[in-house]
């Protein structure tokens, strides 16, 4: 138990960092709205700051976005420590977004606005420029969602199995 304790919470301290270090170069560095081609028609650094929620949308609400997301990194967090019983990969989600959430956080508190820096250009329908706070958040949405999927596949071949007995 503590060993995965230690693990969540290395994960939440090491997406928070990661988050925060690639913003401190981003803004030390950096011209807002600057863009640097790291593959040329593939991705960029791009430095936008974004005033709204995911994407930028609704940009004048800031405070509504700190509220809401105080209460869904709480919430979470009380439910990763406290009461959930799932597989590690499910925490670990859980643990990833969290810490996405943070890192943006901290960037509305100080800011005012999230540093957003990583522009995909793959594809011309992409045009959301976005942050490794953002990358944590889906990524780890991803993790449970899949994690939930693997439990429940694991539970209905445990049924199956009973009900052949």
């Amino acid at each position: 138990m503590k060993k995965t304790i230690i693990i969540l919470v290395s994960i939440i301290a090491g997406g928070i960092a990661l988050d925060q270090l690639t913003k401190i170069l981003v803004l030390n560095f950096m011209e807002l709205g600057q863009s640097i081609k790291l593959i040329p028609n593939v991705l960029n650094l791009t430095y936008i700051q974004n005033r709204g929620a995911a994407f930028g949308m609704l940009s004048e609400h800031r405070w509504v976005f700190m509220i809401i997301s105080t209460v869904a990194i709480v919430g979470i967090g009380i439910y990763l420590f406290g009461f959930c019983k799932e597989r590690l990969m499910v925490k670990v989600g859980l643990a990833t977004i969290i810490s996405g959430g943070i890192g943006n956080m901290i960037d509305r508190t100080f800011y005012g606005f999230v540093v957003d820096m990583i522009d995909f250009c793959l594809f011309d329908f992409w045009v959301w420029i976005f942050n490794v706070a953002d990358a944590c958040v889906c990524v780890g949405a991803g993790i449970v969602v899949l994690g939930i999927i693997l439990d429940l596949i694991k539970e209905t071949k445990k049924k199956k199995q009973n009900d052949d007995n």
